[in-house]
């Protein structure tokens, strides 16, 4: 009789798997961190254009200018910028004309909602 020798060793399969599993050990803390760099891009992203729908309003209602509020569902889950870094307070909401930057201190929030607030004499303050 002839012996079929085709296919793997039990230890070679082991190998595959602890090489798969090493590399799985790797993957997840990056795609977390990842995942929480897109989430803090999203709660910029959203506080930035609750703050243009304000402005805009703002702009185009200045005879009767009054306070709003526009509430922002926080999106990340850790309390800390990774994509701004920690010593960062103001984010920049947009450039004007004269070269100056529009800035506002946006919290580090891992619930409930950002409140940007537009008050009459058209300060922008985020809570």
């Amino acid at each position: 009789m002839k012996k079929n020798n085709k296919g793997f060793t039990l230890a070679e399969l082991l190998i595959v798997v602890a090489i798969i599993a090493v590399l799985v050990a790797i993957a997840i803390p990056i795609f977390s961190a990842q995942l929480e760099k897109s989430r803090e891009a999203t709660d910029v992203a959203n506080v930035r254009s609750a703050y243009a729908t304000l402005v805009a309003d703002y702009l185009t209602n200045t005879g009767a200018a009054t306070a709003k509020t526009i509430k922002v569902p926080v999106a990340q889950k850790e309390a800390n910028w990774q994509t701004l870094g920690a010593d960062v307070t103001d984010y920049p909401l947009e450039q004007m004309r004269d070269g100056s930057i529009t800035s506002v201190n946006i919290p580090q929030k891992t619930s409930g909602t950002y409140d940007v607030t537009i008050a009459a004499d058209g300060n922008i303050s985020v809570a």
